[in-house]
């Protein structure tokens, strides 16, 4: 679960949100190089009154004096991801990779370090190494429930269902059953199999007695979600709220709720939750999508604010923010065919709804119906069932005719 288990999956899959150290000014050609190493960049928050930091400094502490300490490097670099979703921070990802430094490179590294290496391999989108590393733990060490986990999640972002699923499998022997339902009811939701994977979730938590907050803040947003696969929105609604009582600034269901209102077309809502939550992209993306359509006063900084983040990582050679900036090139800068060229390159790293959906809609929008071709391919061969898609699927069809 999230509290023993890297979970995030269809609740949060760990994706690189912002710069990693700072973000040129816009129309900058170069990243900011500092003067001199004294320079200071940023100040952070000492975040004394965070226990999690203290644990952290603890640890550094003793790695800094023993590097190859394999216990405390990766206690360390759990923490290191733990913060990093937390706060939205892809920094402490960063921070996480440092702490592996001593095992990072060794040819054969022990399974934890490999299941770390993988989770944060994926948090950049490089899936197909995450997978191989993820494949070696499985041979190592089969009883590893968190590479089971972590496998089942990057192969489900990948569109690769079955083995997704078969990932889930020696769950119920190693985990908790709400672990496994959590994993198969992902899958079932978006494979034509969602009423069910409802049903059986809420069960399942039901007769799950003692779950910690996180936890329950987990399986309740995943309920959610299935219930936007489902088009009951008022069910959605009501699990994304419970879920944010429980964690109020989770940042991947605040997103999650954000697209549900905007999809309600309730942009003043959306302006109201994400109001100064400009540091994660994904929520200013929101953010400014909601005040664009109300004509909100931050509405223009807000979509210039955000340009400059996509050109930044442009510099950086960053490619994980595809979705999110075909989004806001279709939704703010109106430009369908730069859009829908970002989609189909997008397409080809994952393919979770939201993919399918940006694809659908640049291509309607563009009146380029062939390169919707594989999205409707894929609806076809997994039954997705959301029915905000399959309209969308019908327009795109409804050109070609």
């Amino acid at each position: 679960m999230k509290s023993s288990y890297f979970v995030f999956g269809a609740a949060g899959i760990l994706v690189l949100v912002g710069a990693i150290c700072f973000r040129p000014a816009r129309g900058a050609d170069v990243p900011r190089i500092p003067a001199a190493d004294t320079e200071v960049l940023e100040r952070l928050p000492l975040g004394a009154s965070d226990p999690r930091e203290r644990e952290q400094d603890r640890l550094r502490r003793i790695l800094a004096v023993n590097p190859n300490d394999l216990r405390t490097a990766v206690s360390l670099a759990r923490l290191d991801v733990e913060l990093s979703r937390a706060r939205s921070d892809p920094r402490f990802l960063s921070y996480a990779q440092a702490a592996l430094r001593a095992f990072w490179e060794m040819p054969s590294p022990p399974p934890e370090v490999l299941v770390l290496r993988a989770t944060l391999r994926q948090s950049v989108h490089d899936f197909d190494r995450a997978l191989v590393d993820l494949d070696r733990v499985i041979v190592l060490d089969p009883d590893n429930a968190q590479a089971w986990i972590t496998r089942s999640v990057v192969l489900a972002v990948k569109g690769r269902y079955d083995e997704a699923k078969a990932s889930c499998q020696p769950l119920p022997k190693l985990a908790p059953e709400l672990v496994f339902a959590v994993c198969e009811t992902a899958i079932d939701a978006v494979t034509g199999s969602a009423g069910p994977a409802y049903d059986r979730l809420r069960t399942v938590m039901g007769r799950s007695p003692g779950l910690s907050p996180a936890e329950n803040e987990w399986v309740v947003s995943t309920l959610g979600e299935i219930a936007v696969r489902l088009g009951r929105d008022a069910d959605a609604e009501r699990h994304f709220r419970d879920a944010l009582t429980l964690d109020p600034d989770d940042p991947y269901v605040l997103s999650v709720y954000a697209d549900l209102l905007l999809d309600l077309d309730r942009p003043a809502e959306v302006e109201k939750l994400l109001h100064g939550r400009t540091d994660n992209d994904n929520l200013l993306l929101r953010l400014a999508l909601a005040e664009a359509r109300i004509r909100a006063r931050d509405a223009v900084a807000h979509a210039e604010l955000l340009r400059d983040r996509f050109d930044a990582s442009h510099l950086r050679g960053d490619a994980v923010h595809r979705r999110e900036e075909a989004r806001f090139i279709l939704g703010l800068e109106e430009n369908p065919k730069a859009a829908l060229a970002l989609a189909r390159a997008n397409w080809d790293v994952q393919r979770e709804p939201w993919d399918v959906r940006v694809l659908l809609d640049a291509a309607f929008v563009a009146k380029e119906p062939k390169a919707a071709a594989p999205a409707l391919e894929f609806l076809e061969t997994w039954h997705m069932q959301d029915p905000r898609i399959l309209a969308l699927a019908a327009k795109v069809r409804s050109l070609s005719k």
